[in-house]
């Protein structure tokens, strides 16, 4: 039962990302800038992240372990949030929602995939597999017919 629960919430975050991803590529054109788009996201991300930990968190890390942290991660993981939310926002109004969608997500999996194979990032390790390879073949022919019209 906990798995259904996990799963039922990977997939509204899912939900979560295509509508956020709508509602500020709506910004985005409102504005005629989709990078100021990205920074009320990414402020606003801030301001309830902080709202959550503070009510959510118990206690926070130790300041040693917050030294211990390689510097290149408190920094990265938000570039690579800018960059990927910018290019929804900017790709949106020009292929639409569910194209884009589709195709954001197939990025993630064939990166996801390459990544637990390889196990870069310090990712566990997935061995690559016909089962694996033939998914992705069927998203991208899915992605089709979905832009087909």
């Amino acid at each position: 039962m906990k798995q259904i629960f996990v799963i039922c919430l990977a997939f509204a975050g899912g939900v979560f990302l295509a509508v956020q991803a709508a509602l500020n590529s709506h910004l985005g054109l409102l504005l005629k800038k989709p990078l100021l788009a990205t920074v009320a996201q990414s402020a606003s991300g801030l301001i309830f992240s902080l709202l959550l930990v503070a009510l959510a968190a118990k206690e926070l890390p130790a300041v040693q372990t917050v030294r211990q942290v390689p510097a290149y991660l408190w920094f990265m993981g938000g570039l690579f949030s800018v960059l990927g939310v910018s290019l929804y926002y900017f790709a949106i109004p020009r292929l639409g929602l569910s194209t884009m969608i589709s195709l954001g997500l197939s990025g993630q999996l064939v990166f996801a995939i390459m990544a637990g194979h390889y196990g870069w990032l310090n990712v566990a390790t997935e061995p690559l597999t016909l089962k694996r390879l033939l998914g992705i073949v069927f998203m991208l022919a899915g992605i089709l017919l979905i832009k087909l019209k």
